[in-house]
């Protein structure tokens, strides 16, 4: 599954691929320059969220911290394996 953020970003780059304007391509380039920027910040909110989720629980902050990163890879990491 891809983020919002990562989707985005999937679109942008086809569309740049498909363009034929340097004006418009260089333009999409600074786009996903931009969008590719908030990937981090993405991560954190849905890490973040996955945390808060789990508010309750008897787990310490840094095994909550380590399951949201395992929880966002699991869930969210498109890069080949």
């Amino acid at each position: 599954m891809k983020t919002p953020i990562q989707e985005l970003l999937e679109r942008v780059k086809e569309y740049r691929d498909s363009e034929n304007s340097p004006l418009v391509i260089s333009r999409l380039n600074s786009i996903c320059v931009d969008v590719f920027g908030m990937l981090d910040k993405e991560k954190e909110v849905i890490k973040n969220a996955y945390i808060e989720g789990c508010g309750d629980n008897i787990l310490c902050e840094s095994t909550d911290k380590k399951r949201a990163e395992e929880y966002y890879n699991e869930t969210f990491n498109t890069k080949e394996k």
